[in-house]
């Protein structure tokens, strides 16, 4: 190819295609809003599925580079009762195939195995317009403009290239999570630490849970989930860290404190991230130069497998440009047909374990989920 692929956004799923299209010789450029790769916290743990993002990170030449950052133990779930007591543990025996490695991380590796130059910082995209012809005008915050061959929207939820293909927005789904962090939590939190356990925690309730994990370096990684309508927070100052962290901690009245401390004593300020979905089976119909992946094409509650398609998307994207450097609509359509396929086999096999977790039957929903068992009536 003589004309290199435009990516809007430095996420795992954009940067695994830059990486690929590297790795055959291709040249990239991503566009990212954000000032710096360190410019905030990228997330917490992922858990890397074999037949997708551990595939991907095969695909990309760094499979191996990857099995370093995996944090041993951490495959361990535990499901408490409001009042701390264990109603379920499942340590980690060594034989999980969904390792977990932080995030941050991930995303550095990939980083680190572009070439220099290859993502510009601090490029907010605020409009792109088709020009015809496949060719497309991409315009940022500060006035600039830039004009593309190939472009592929890889920037999540609130996708400024989306447009160009679907006129489909996310849904708020009801659900809204409070994002907190302890540092040094052996030492400084050691109740909570001891709650939480060596990997994952769901303390849960209708209506309302905690989802807490161990992350590397002492930290522990907590939401506060909440089935709340949009009004609930649509009028409220959430940026007031103290007010929003009095109000999340009512809702957990009566609470073991080891529990509610995950919210009060957090390190940072607390973050508020309502769920926002995509319609189930969002496709377009082909548009000649311009296509998505990741959260930008088929954005879904957290389920395990957002990351993972994510990164799954740019992988075989990447290799589909690699095998048709001359024919890229025929690229650009094999990847939208494996992806509208391979989402919606996704879609039919989800057992909604995200609304399950606070549903009107928690804990005991999650309980029978995680241990195959039915739901007494």
């Amino acid at each position: 190819m003589t004309t290199p692929v435009t990516i809007i956004g430095a996420g795992l799923g954009g940067l695994v295609l830059a990486r690929v299209l590297h790795v055959h010789g291709i040249e990239a450029t991503v566009y990212e809003a954000e000032p710096s790769p360190d410019a905030r916290r990228q997330g917490g743990l992922l858990d890397l599925h074999p037949g997708s993002g551990q595939a991907a990170l095969k695909s990309a030449g760094l499979f191996e580079e990857f099995r370093k950052l995996i944090l041993p133990g951490r495959e361990t779930y535990r499901v408490l009762g409001q009042a701390g007591n264990v109603l379920l543990d499942l340590p980690d025996d060594g034989t999980g195939e969904r390792p977990e490695a932080p995030r941050g991380e991930l995303r550095q590796l990939l980083l680190d195995s572009l070439p220099d130059g290859t993502v510009r910082w601090g490029h907010k995209v605020t409009a792109v317009r088709a020009l015809g012809e496949g060719r497309h005008e991409v315009g940022f915050a500060d006035g600039a403009t830039v004009v593309v061959g190939p472009l592929v929207g890889a920037d999540g939820a609130w996708s400024r290239v989306r447009p160009l293909l679907s006129e489909a927005l996310p849904e708020y789904v009801g659900v809204c999570s409070v994002e907190t962090f302890l540092f040094d939590c052996d030492t400084r939190h050691s109740a909570s630490a001891e709650a939480v356990g060596a990997g994952s925690l769901f303390a849960l309730a209708p209506g309302r849970g905690l989802l807490a994990h161990r992350e590397g370096g002492g930290t522990l990684h907590t939401y506060a989930q909440l089935r709340k309508p949009q009004e609930w927070f649509a009028h409220f100052d959430t940026t007031g860290a103290a007010a929003l962290t009095a109000r999340v901690v009512k809702e957990f009245d009566g609470w073991a404190p080891e529990l509610t401390a995950l919210i009060t004593d957090s390190d940072t300020p607390p973050v508020l991230r309502p769920v926002f979905t995509l319609p189930a089976g969002h496709s377009w119909d082909r548009v000649p130069g311009v296509t998505l992946l990741g959260d930008a094409a088929h954005l879904r509650a957290p389920n395990g497998e957002g990351a993972n398609l994510a990164m799954q998307d740019g992988a075989e994207l990447g290799q589909a440009i690699a095998a048709h450097p001359d024919a890229v609509e025929a690229a650009l359509t094999a990847h939208e047909q494996g992806m509208f396929a391979r989402v919606a086999a996704v879609e039919a096999d989800d057992d909604d374990f995200y609304t399950i977790m606070i549903d009107d039957a928690a804990p005991h929903s999650l309980l029978a989920l995680m241990t195959g068992t039915e739901l007494a009536s």
